[in-house]
């Protein structure tokens, strides 16, 4: 946490000169930048103007004691990291402000000032891992989402080259077939037959082409493109897997932010396939409404439910869900009983955007 360039700084706060004192001196000794405080406002006052990496605080200060000190600088967005330094038999109490954020304490005994470096030195190295351990989370969360978005652009990349090039070419074919057919007719060809059927053939792979491109890139990119992906969605559900799958649209939907309106087809597309995959279900609904302050989406399911939710052991799919809903602002619940369904709702802000705009 410091360097020759930039040391440590211990404001100690303590109404104690002679002790703060020799607080100071062991610190220093130690390589640490110090500056003393006699009260809590003094304190406070000091930290207007200067920074400082740790505070040593005396639990009983003259004007305030000093849990009120670290209210007062959280209130005021000025909040550090402090070590509790109290009297014999007060140890209970430093003990509650370590349950309220204390990273140690200190008892004012005989070994008091010898233990004082290596009380800090043990916080600050504490410090140093959970900031390494938040860093590494950011990292992972920041890799986990340009996965997440190099994945949808490449499968809408390869949607497009579906839909316009091996969809175009299949259509032709189906035309050039077509004619031949016909043909082929004209002349009572005994070739006709097979003709015919090749012609059904690529009349069919062509629907199923146009199919997966939907599939790979769904949500067009008009107002009304969500709505229209999730009543093709509950229409395939229904044929692909004989359910009851329906959309229930409460008014008038529409959506100019294309990327969290395809995060949101890809949730509900999530929640539907766990309901019948996983859950058994036989009947679905899909809910979208646009309300006064937010978008929201709701799943709901007849099937055998997911028991104890808990995150820690959600599946993959369930975890991709929450990461979709928190990448675009919104919140994802979660509501299951065993033998009563499911019910997976993404509440989305107006106000908020796509973190990939």
């Amino acid at each position: 946490m410091s360097s020759p360039q930039n040391p440590v700084t211990i404001l100690v706060v303590d109404d104690d000169p002679g002790l703060t004192r020799l607080i100071e001196r062991a610190l220093r000794r130690e390589g640490f930048h110090t500056a003393a405080a006699g009260s809590g406002q003094e304190a406070a006052e000091w930290l207007k103007n200067h920074r400082a990496d740790m505070l040593l605080l005396d639990l009983k200060l003259p004007d305030m004691e000093g849990p009120a000190l670290v209210e007062t600088l959280m209130s005021a967005g000025s909040s550090l990291p402090f070590i509790i330094i109290t009297g014999q038999g007060d140890e209970r109490v430093a003990v509650d402000m370590m349950k309220r954020g204390a990273l140690d304490y200190l008892v004012k005994d005989v070994n008091f000032i010898e233990f004082v470096p290596t009380v800090v030195r043990r916080a600050l190295s504490q410090l140093d891992k959970e900031s390494r351990l938040a860093a590494a989370e950011s990292d992972r969360q920041r890799l986990e989402q340009e996965i997440l978005q190099i994945s949808e652009r490449e499968q809408q990349r390869i949607g497009r080259d579906l839909h316009d090039d091996l969809g175009q070419q299949l259509a032709g074919l189906t035309i050039m077939a077509t004619m031949l057919s016909r043909s082929l007719a004209s002349r009572a060809a005994p070739e006709v037959p097979e003709a015919a059927k090749i012609t059904e053939l690529l009349k069919k792979t062509v629907s199923l082409t146009r199919s997966l491109a939907r599939g790979l890139h769904p949500v067009a990119a008009e107002p009304d493109g969500l709505v229209s992906a999730l009543h093709d969605l509950a229409a395939r559900m229904t044929s692909l897997f004989h359910i009851d799958c329906q959309l229930e649209c409460s008014g008038t939907v529409q959506m100019d932010d294309n990327v969290a309106a395809t995060h949101l087809y890809r949730i509900a597309q999530e929640a539907a396939s766990n309901a019948v995959k996983h859950g058994q279900a036989r009947h679905v609904r899909l809910r979208l409404c646009s309300e006064l302050n937010a978008f929201t989406l709701t799943v709901t399911d007849d099937g055998a439910g997911l028991g104890s939710v808990d995150p820690q052991r959600q599946g993959m799919g369930l975890r991709i869900m929450h990461y979709r809903a928190g990448m675009i602002g919104g919140r994802l619940t979660l509501e299951s009983q065993p033998g009563s369904g499911t019910c997976i709702t993404c509440t989305l802000p107006h106000a908020k955007r796509s973190a990939t705009d």
